[in-house]
């Protein structure tokens, strides 16, 4: 982890909060892959348009590793709610689909500050009530959902789960990688890797700056589910944080709010990575591993053959 820090430092590339928000897009897409396994070969990989309550339509990408009738992941990138895409976590969602045995759907909700909030939490809750709808037209199994993310994503998933509950809409796991759960930055680990470690605190201001309207959004639970009046009944969580990352202690504290309410956690620290890990299994270990503990979450969370590994 020391070595891909201090070769980011060496490329010297301009953080993202120095960016116009169009040049932050696309030099997150350049550099997404760089540091990924390589690709999967999938059995299944089609694009979708899912519509939202506007009438818009969001791309979305299927995976699947077989043609079967199979359970099905809702994911959601992460970016800070401005950069990402379905193509920057395509390898990722790959990779989750071939380990699990699953089927993942990657979404392309709309990006700040062309869309600020509500909009990607609306764009996400009506992507999740369109899957239970058209799951089964889809050949996947209508009965077995969960939903995932990380990052900004996996903030997107948590609200997802809380909403599905408040539906009666049974989601068999949220699978949240370092999710945003917090109002604010002002946890001790917000101070303690404020810099160096991939994910400055100048980019989350800038981050967020651009994605809500005013100070009252950050209150919101859809913005921070730590806010959430309750998650009583909410879906089972697989949590993976990472040990170096301004997020670290808003995920633990969302996970002990989780299991305060009776929800089963199965909270995973990978230690000494930092923020966009998962997105490095090339080089990091740890990425590799946090994949593997995913899957096995997946496939317990689906009946799908727990003990066997792909």
């Amino acid at each position: 982890m020391r070595d891909v820090l201090s070769r980011m430092r060496r490329a010297n590339r301009p953080p993202f909060h120095t960016l116009t928000p169009a040049k932050a897009k696309a030099a997150y897409e350049a550099g997404a892959g760089v540091l990924e396994i390589p690709k999967p070969v999938l059995t299944r990989v089609e694009d979708l348009h899912i519509p939202a309550r506007d009438g818009h339509g969001l791309l979305a990408r299927l995976y699947a590793p077989s043609t079967d009738r199979l359970p099905v992941l809702l994911y959601f990138h992460g970016g800070g709610f401005n950069i990402g895409s379905v193509a920057t976590h395509d390898v990722l969602c790959r990779q989750l689909s071939r380990l699990s045995g699953c089927a993942v759907i990657s979404v392309d909700y709309r990006l700040a500050p062309e869309h600020q909030f509500p909009v990607a939490a609306h764009d996400a809750w009506d992507a999740l009530q369109w899957l239970a709808v058209w799951s089964a037209s889809l050949d996947l199994d209508e009965t077995r959902v969960a939903v995932g993310g990380d990052s900004a994503g996996g903030t997107l998933a948590a609200m997802c789960a809380i909403l599905a509950r408040d539906a009666g809409l049974p989601l068999a796991l949220q699978l949240l990688f370092y999710p945003g759960c917090a109002a604010r930055q002002e946890t001790p680990s917000h101070r303690l890797f404020s810099s160096g470690f991939v994910l400055e605190e100048a980019d989350i201001t800038w981050f967020f700056n651009h994605y809500v309207r005013s100070p009252a959004d950050r209150e919101d639970w859809r913005f921070a589910p730590l806010n959430a009046p309750d998650v009583d009944g909410v879906a089972p969580a697989w949590m993976g944080l990472a040990e170096c990352d301004p997020l670290v202690d808003e995920g633990v504290m969302y996970a002990d709010k989780l299991r305060a309410a009776g929800v089963a956690v199965d909270l995973e620290i990978y230690r000494g990575v930092t923020h966009e890990f998962i997105k490095m299994g090339r080089i990091i270990p740890e990425a590799r591993q946090a994949h593997a503990d995913a899957a096995r979450a997946l496939r317990q969370a689906f009946n799908l053959n727990p003990d066997c590994e792909p």
